[in-house]
């Protein structure tokens, strides 16, 4: 039996930083995952999926300014970009490697399973360590429907070397709605079969609802409170029965897409054996990301049933949060502040802090600016005609929550993610000057 002084399982964007961060410090550390190192994030994520939208995103300004001095077609090479983007990916499990290997980090590459509190297997080998470390990511939820087993995941649709004619997400929430206006801006068809009333559900929905057009105006199909109740073969393609407020229909396609969720991958750890409490939200943890029931076990990222949003630099905070506590003792607590996301459609949906419906659950008084933006210079000057914002205020003047949709708002939204951080009332916001033309330059109109 082996015996360290931290174990690592999962070697995602909290893995590592846990990891390398206490071999640093002179601890014997080992890091294990089934999968190559990297995490969902950097091989079957955010930084692929970003590469393939960074082509869509010039398919988009070209053709809103077609007319308006560009003429002619761009068009997508599917192949191509794939390639593109494996020359990325492929980079990655190689890297962190290295890392390890500068850091003194023991690797292992196989499922651990907990066979005690302190003791887990991987294959063969029994591990015994002072602290162990869950970091395990999430996983597509399975689908509970007659041909559940039919659907790819994500991580399919991001390997695709030929993109289909026809594709069916399951699903409305962020991941079916950039892989959709992904796929459409690259020639496929697409429709959308999403249960509830609304896409996007844990955002402002009047700032959703510009998503709603836009998705529509681009041609995908989006069909709200639709549950698909089943899936089968035919032919070379596949027949899917979904529930409508119309009643039942099928729907033939080349490709059926499960994008209904993610839920944390616990699968297969043996957490009892541990005595690790958990739940659907994931690892039970205190304030100090360590397990309620078990001293010996942390977890970061998206296995922790903790306050953060399942986002990468979240994932990254607790991993520095954790690792310090393990280091020196618990000390720290994460801070969950400022939490900016983006939906990385076309235009882009942000988001930071708290929704309309979250300020009035939570008491708050507040006052709402929102409106459109197609009307101010950085619309006008790229043809865009879906951008709006809407920002929460307290009674002191400092910003609760701020929503924007429209060009770059995945940037914009960091300049509101650290006025929340610092503070900032709405007078404060207008009064700095920002460089112009910026789309940043927007920001102190919006509050």
């Amino acid at each position: 039996m082996r015996q360290f002084d931290v174990i690592v399982i999962g070697s995602g964007m909290a893995g590592m930083t846990i990891a390398n961060k206490c071999a640093k410090k002179a601890l014997k550390t080992a890091v294990t995952d089934f999968r190559p190192y990297g995490g969902t994030c950097a091989l079957r994520g955010c930084d692929p999926k970003k590469i393939l939208v960074g082509a869509a995103e010039i398919i988009d300004r070209a053709d809103k300014m077609k007319g308006h001095g560009l003429k002619g077609n761009l068009q997508i090479n599917w192949e191509e970009l794939m390639a593109f983007k494996n020359e990325f990916v492929s980079k990655m499990p190689p890297g962190v490697e290295k890392g390890y290997l500068q850091s003194g980090v023991a690797m292992y590459h196989g499922a651990a399973q907990f066979e005690s509190s302190n003791t887990i297997r991987i294959d063969d080998e029994i591990l015994e360590a002072k602290k162990i470390v869950i970091a395990t990511g999430a996983r597509p939820v399975t689908l509970d429907i007659p041909g559940s087993d039919i659907p790819i995941d994500s991580t399919g649709f991001l390997d695709l070397e030929v993109l289909p004619k026809h594709i069916i997400f399951i699903g409305g929430g962020y991941i079916a709605m950039e892989f959709a206006h992904l796929a459409a801006r690259a020639g496929s068809k697409v429709t959308i079969f999403h249960r509830g009333k609304f896409p996007l559900e844990n955002f402002e929905q009047e700032i959703v609802a510009y998503l709603v057009k836009a998705t529509r105006e681009l041609g995908i199909d989006l069909q709200l409170e639709a549950e698909v109740t089943g899936i089968e073969k035919q032919g070379d393609g596949y027949l899917v029965t979904v529930n409508t407020p119309n009643g039942s229909e099928s729907r033939l396609t080349d490709l059926v897409i499960n994008a209904a969720g993610r839920i944390p991958e616990l699968d297969g750890l043996n957490l009892e054996a541990a005595g690790i409490s958990y739940g659907p939200k994931g690892i039970e943890v205190n304030q100090f990301l360590q397990s309620v029931s078990n001293p010996d076990v942390y977890a970061a990222g998206d296995s922790a049933a903790s306050q953060g949003l399942n986002l990468t630099p979240v994932a990254v905070m607790e991993g520095h949060v954790v690792a310090a506590n393990i280091i020196k003792g618990n000390s720290k607590i994460p801070d969950y502040t400022e939490m900016p996301s983006a939906v990385f459609t076309l235009p882009t949906l942000a988001s930071v802090g708290l929704t309309e419906v979250q300020a009035k659950r939570k008491g708050f008084n507040y006052k709402v600016k929102s409106g459109s933006g197609t009307n101010w210079y950085n619309a006008k000057r790229i043809n865009e005609n879906t951008y709006a914002y809407k920002v929460l205020s307290g009674e002191d003047g400092r910003v609760l929550g701020a929503h924007i949709i429209g060009p770059h708002a995945e940037e914009s939204i960091n300049l509101f993610a650290m006025a929340i951080k610092a503070g900032m009332t709405s007078g404060e916001i207008r009064n700095l000057v920002y460089s112009y033309p910026s789309m940043g330059s927007d920001v102190g109109s919006m509050v």
